[in-house]
């Protein structure tokens, strides 16, 4: 099995990407999406949350907006709620892994996965890039996105040139889908001839 790891600044197209991969036979984890579980409705982690950050938790329903207005700032409580965090998303990855053992490849999608130093545990990193200018104009797009914000993000965020840099594989999504379709389909085909290089 090899196990190839998504990653990609914000707002650069990486659960699109995820999403072709995951058209064309590869299971995905999408590590924000199981984020998203454990911190919804009756989910996990939503009383440990709310211990930790008092006033993000009211009726048993965590207020994300609020949480993230309390952490993005704080390098300390951004690490105690990533402490609160990622123990969880293993145990699911490890789970993904062993439901999907018999799979000649998979994928999984991870937001932060050279800040994290996390890039080790994977065979190939595909990183995915577009040029800057629309990069800015996708993320101050989403809702509750302001400049500020995204300025926040983004230092946080190891620069687009080191990832790329870093990358075994690069999906540019500056371009049309059929094009990014294009790079996906390369890039399985070339894994699939080549699955030990």
């Amino acid at each position: 099995m090899i196990k190839l790891a998504l990653t990609g600044s914000i707002g650069m197209g990486k659960s699109t990407v995820a999403r072709m991969f995951g058209q064309a036979g590869i299971p995905v984890f999408d590590a924000d999406a199981e984020v998203r579980r454990l911190q919804g409705e009756g989910g996990e982690l939503v009383d440990a949350i709310g211990h930790r950050f008092p006033g993000t938790v009211q009726d048993s329903c965590l207020d994300r907006e609020r949480l993230a207005t309390l952490v993005l700032e704080d390098s300390q409580k951004l690490a105690a709620l990533e402490a609160i965090i990622h123990p969880a998303v293993q145990v699911a990855s490890k789970g993904f892994v062993a439901a999907h053992d018999d799979a000649p490849m998979i994928l999984f999608e991870i937001p932060l996965l050279f800040e994290t130093g996390g890039e080790a545990a994977y065979d190939k990193v595909i990183v995915v890039s577009a040029p800057p200018d629309l990069q800015r104009e996708r993320v101050l797009a989403r809702p509750g996105m302001t400049t500020a914000r995204f300025a926040v993000i983004l230092e946080r965020q190891l620069p687009d040139a080191e990832k790329r840099a870093r990358a075994d594989f690069i999906v540019d999504t500056g371009t049309d889908l059929s094009t990014t379709e294009d790079q996906v389909r390369e890039i399985i085909a070339c894994l699939r001839l080549s699955p030990g290089g």
